[in-house]
């Protein structure tokens, strides 16, 4: 485990890397044993039913595994109702016991209280230590199984699998990536209002395993994930202008993008993870700038009287989104990636900011202010289909979900922040618990 000797951090084992081999404690997936039938959730349309799922507790191989394994079905059962996609049933109402995970189930004892779908499993400790984890997907009406995998892995990393195997689930039900197996890195925020003390923070997309990654001295602002490594970038307020720095979570390893004159704003790496895009400020107003961060060349992109903030890439790196007040209220303008142009995207009522591009590149979410309400919206990237979410007193700061059909924001009714998510139909909005305020959410990509 790799630790800062000033401020310590957990390690992190990505999917690719617990799946490299059994013998260090690693993830070994294996293939269905059935497939072929018909069960799938059709979420293309706005009012999704969600479909009724049984999730009897997985089966311990001993008394002491019996606590991991209802611990593992508790998260998976949890991730699911959340998604707002699935309708976990009430254990009381099962006449099945489960007691062997390995024998086919009574489908006629799920059929009667209307389960489309039955999830069981298996958690046994081995002797080499590792735990091992067993699931199977039943199509309760076709009588058949869809998926089935086992993985091993080191006793703490029990969470994980559980994440895992949520993902697994929801991918084989819905046909759509899933986005459990992923963090989100936030602004922890503590004390009086006037003296809040803002550390920056990270945690499982549940709420769960919350980590400090700064101490709180300095003020942090803006975090954001490296599409493709364990690194964020972020802006700190110390004693001089604010910077703008990376910082590896496994290693706690920092240091300085660069230093630039005036204002540094809203830093973001472009999806290769090469490039950090932001917004500089020269006298009144700011410019977009984009530096490689191999040879630490910096481009200039804009150059306009007005306030260009924001930017954010489109998946494949070719255009930016941003927020621009050149045509009197701040909108959101695209253009490409190595400058240009720039057009107008958002003509819905009030301004719209804080524009950021989902990762399956078909909305980009924003902020919209309009007659005093504060809202989270979407809309195409050519500016057609604008949505509002969800409305309310100071909503603030998208962040997309690596499969890009949820959002996670922050709220701020006047007593202090806290987080949100809620889907791009806008039907399922939930409250994420964190130990303190939080503010400024920034999701990752998938763990793999």
């Amino acid at each position: 485990m790799a630790r800062s000797s000033e401020f310590p951090h957990d390690s992190l084992l990505t999917r690719r890397g617990v799946m490299a081999g059994a013998g260090a404690g690693a993830l070994l997936a294996l293939t269905p044993r059935q497939a072929g039938a018909v069960l799938r959730l059709e979420i293309t349309s706005g009012n999704v039913q969600p479909m009724p799922i049984a999730l009897p507790d997985f089966v311990g191989g001993t008394p002491g595994d019996t606590e991991v394994s209802r611990n593992v079905t508790g998260i998976i059962s949890n991730n699911l109702q959340r998604s707002g996609l699935f309708a976990p049933i009430n254990p009381a109402a099962f006449t099945e016991k489960i007691v062997n995970s390995d024998a086919v189930p009574r489908f006629a004892d799920w059929r009667v209280i209307n389960a489309q779908a039955l999830v069981t499993g298996r958690i046994t400790k081995q002797g080499d230590g590792r735990l091992k984890a067993e699931f199977r997907l039943w199509d309760v009406f076709a009588g058949q199984q869809l998926d089935g995998k086992q993985y091993f892995t080191t006793p703490d990393n029990w969470r994980r699998i559980a994440h895992i195997i949520s993902d697994a689930i929801y991918e084989r039900l819905t046909g759509e990536k899933g986005y459990f197996d992923s963090r989100v890195v936030f602004v922890d925020e503590t004390g009086p209002k006037d003296r809040r003390v803002k550390r920056l923070a990270i945690m499982d997309q549940d709420g769960a395993g919350v980590r400090y990654l700064t101490r709180g001295d300095d003020l942090v602002l803006t975090p954001r994930f490296n599409p493709t490594t364990q690194e964020i970038t972020y802006m700190s307020y110390g004693q001089a202008d604010p910077r703008v720095y990376l910082l590896n979570i496994e290693t706690g390893q920092r240091e300085i993008v660069g230093n630039f004159p005036g204002m540094t704003f809203a830093p973001r790496f472009s999806p290769d993870g090469q490039r950090v895009i932001m917004s500089l400020q020269q006298g009144p107003n700011s410019n977009l700038f984009v530096m490689d961060l191999r040879s630490k060349q910096t481009t200039r992109l804009t150059d306009t009287p007005a306030i260009d903030t924001a930017p954010s890439y489109s998946p494949d790196g070719r255009q930016i989104c941003f927020e621009s007040d050149r045509g009197g209220s701040p909108q959101i303008y695209v253009m490409p990636a190595t400058g240009g142009a720039a057009q107008r995207i958002s003509f819905g009522e009030g301004s719209h900011s804080t524009p950021v591009w989902s990762p399956r590149g078909d909305y980009i979410a924003f902020t919209g202010q309009a007659r005093g309400q504060f809202s989270i919206g979407i809309l195409k990237p050519d500016g057609q289909g604008e949505r509002l979410l969800t409305s309310g007193f100071h909503n603030e700061g998208p962040t997309f979900a690596p499969n890009g059909r949820v959002l996670m924001f922050f709220r701020d009714p006047g007593q202090g922040p806290s987080l949100y998510t809620i889907d791009i139909t806008g039907r399922n909005e939930q409250r994420v618990q964190t130990p303190a305020l939080a503010s400024d959410p920034a999701w990752s990509p998938l763990l793999s």
